[in-house]
């Protein structure tokens, strides 16, 4: 196993005094991710960086209750419950592996504003519509927004976490746009000069 990234010094400017939380996720990630097939084995070497850090800078977007599609590690959900205590999230996964990951670090990290729900994105109903919805490195738009858009509130935006070729995804899926009704479609970047790698953000409103 490679050996964990040292601590960017932009960590405790991101998340303040749950710096220390941010820390013990890191590291039981480290050390037990790759065995329970929940990251590579090149991983720990840049978990900061391109991982937590990635995910936690795109905390202040959210508000209100909100779920992550595809949680698998906890990357985004756990290391946004973590960085924003007042917001409610609700981590959407199928496999039970990760289901018993998502819940050991809920109980071992203290998260009282987390729910965890064994589903595929498509098959599970809310009590009520979401907030938002985010997911991070689970497919392309076309096919994430049918996934995504049905969960959110009348109002509600998708807040989805992609990578540089997030333009070219937007325009493949111009038709799911205009099925779902997506609008103030928008490709945001958050984290510049604050991190190393800056993430990537398709937002839209949900009507």
């Amino acid at each position: 196993m490679a050996s964990l990234e040292t601590e960017p010094p932009a960590a405790a400017a991101i998340f303040g005094d749950r710096i220390d939380v941010a820390r013990r996720f890191t590291m039981a990630l480290a050390e037990h991710g790759e065995e329970r097939g929940l990251i590579g084995p090149l991983e720990p070497a840049r978990l900061w960086s391109r991982h937590v850090l990635n995910s936690a800078i795109v905390g202040p977007l959210f508000s209100g209750r909100v779920g992550d599609v595809g949680s698998g590690a906890g990357l985004p959900g756990l290391v946004l419950a973590i960085v924003c205590p007042d917001v409610q999230w609700v981590l959407i996964e199928p496999m039970e592996r990760r289901i018993a990951w998502l819940n050991e670090q809920v109980d071992e990290l203290k998260l009282d504003n987390v729910e965890v729900v064994r589903a595929r994105a498509e098959d599970w109903k809310p009590d009520a519509p979401l907030d938002a919805v985010t997911a991070r490195a689970v497919s392309a738009l076309r096919t994430l927004i049918p996934l995504t858009a049905p969960l959110v509130r009348d109002g509600g935006e998708l807040i989805l976490m992609k990578g540089a070729s997030v333009e070219s995804e937007v325009a493949a899926a111009s038709k799911q746009i205009r099925k779902y009704g997506l609008s103030d479609v928008r490709v945001e970047v958050v984290g510049e000069g604050l991190v190393d790698e800056a993430t990537r953000v398709f937002r839209a409103t949900v009507r």
